[in-house]
């Protein structure tokens, strides 16, 4: 009599569940459940005798509260650059280095997110963001899962600590793309597992990693580089400063006047006392002696009935051939893309030899690879 049987053990941050299943040609067809399983006691094993030695099943154990409070506390997430330290930030950074290195080789063989899966929570629409992180996870062995904006509805349809309580429960790591901040700040409260922050309304840390590492490949540094935002003071300048808060950097911020970056946000970073930092109006003073010149849209996703006043406002502060000019030669041109051609950069400036945006948009993977495997602690 031929016996078929599987072990599985479903490791949960509130519970273990370790299950056997083993059955035989003497069992009978299988019972249709309608209700609870809980409802339905399983047959005693004694009645069903096997040609093998028995293997006992193990009953559900709900682990210690003193368990769970330690798997709460040992929690990593990436919410804000200012979290870390700049000896953690390296690291991940040497990691994404080492990792794409492998991945670029054609070696696949590197699989830390196997049987492993991530919760892709996105509110705003993304190709970048998404194809970077599903793409990523999956060449390292992993599955993503992609929830879109009509699929959530997060604080709508269903409050986010309820969200977070729940897709805690079915994967490893949670990445989300939100409007407002404090959806990042709450999924991480609730959650049981590490919460990625994919952007919000107040920063972009995922994407300065990724610059960091286009730096370091093509300055051949990211400490003591000068860092020229020219543009709206958004979430990419927030990014921006939390970096400099950790990380030695000249950074400045052109932008129109009322359009700064948050003033608690500059203060900190000026306060770390760090780097150097500048917030100015005029960009043609600005790039002179720039390592990097960055730019992003004018009217982010949720300003774009303000696009033709913007576009009024910032005039002076397009990223164009003069202003690439007055940079200097070695001045590399960075955008976080997507890119309105012709509007807060021109396509020359796009296309020029000195644009590394491109690597800059590969690097989201590689940089989001090596945090995830941060987070993950592997």
């Amino acid at each position: 009599m031929a016996a078929l049987c599987s072990h599985s053990t479903i490791p949960s941050h509130k519970h273990s569940l370790s299950t056997h299943f083993c059955s035989t040609n003497s069992l009978p067809p299988p019972l249709k459940f309608f209700g609870r399983l809980s409802a339905f006691p399983l047959p005693s094993p004694s009645r069903f005798p096997l040609p093998f030695p028995s293997i006992s099943c193990h009953a559900s154990a709900t682990s210690p509260p003193s368990l769970q409070s330690k798997v709460k506390t040992e929690k990593k997430d990436f919410l804000h650059l200012s979290d870390f330290d700049k000896s953690t930030l390296l690291k991940i950074l040497d990691r994404a280095v080492e990792v794409k290195a492998q991945l670029k080789s054609g070696d696949r063989s590197f699989l830390p997110f196997k049987g492993k899966t991530m919760a892709m929570i996105f509110a705003k629409p993304s190709m970048r963001t998404r194809v970077s992180f599903e793409t990523g996870f999956f060449l390292l062995g992993g599955h993503a899962i992609y929830l879109g904006p009509d699929t959530i509805q997060m604080g709508k349809r269903e409050e986010t600590r309820d969200i977070a309580r729940v897709l805690s429960r079915y994967n490893d790591v949670i990445m989300a793309r939100v409007f407002g901040h404090q959806d990042i700040l709450d999924l991480a409260k609730y959650s049981t597992v590490p919460v990625i922050n994919g952007l919000t309304d107040y920063n972009h840390p995922c994407q300065v990693m990724a610059d960091a590492l286009t730096m370091i490949e093509h300055i051949g540094k990211l400490e003591g580089t000068k860092v020229v935002y020219v543009g709206d003071g958004n979430n990419m300048v927030h990014s921006w400063l939390l970096l400099a808060s950790v990380v030695p950097l000249h950074f400045v911020c052109a932008c129109p006047k009322g359009f700064e970056p948050d003033k608690n946000t500059v203060e900190k970073a000026r306060q770390a006392g760090v780097s150097k930092i500048e917030i100015t109006n005029d960009p043609k003073e600005a790039v002179k002696g720039a390592d990097v010149v960055y730019s992003d849209v004018w009217a982010s996703m949720g300003q774009k009935e303000e696009a033709d006043y913007r576009r009024q406002v910032f005039q002076g502060f397009q990223v164009n051939e003069e202003l690439m000019n007055l940079a200097g030669s070695k001045a590399y041109f960075m955008h976080c893309l997507p890119a309105e051609r012709g509007v807060e950069v021109t396509d020359g400036v796009i296309e020029a030899p000195n644009s590394i945006v491109f690597p800059q948009a590969e690097n989201r993977m590689h940089a989001q690879n090596a945090i995830m495997l941060h987070v993950l602690g592997l």
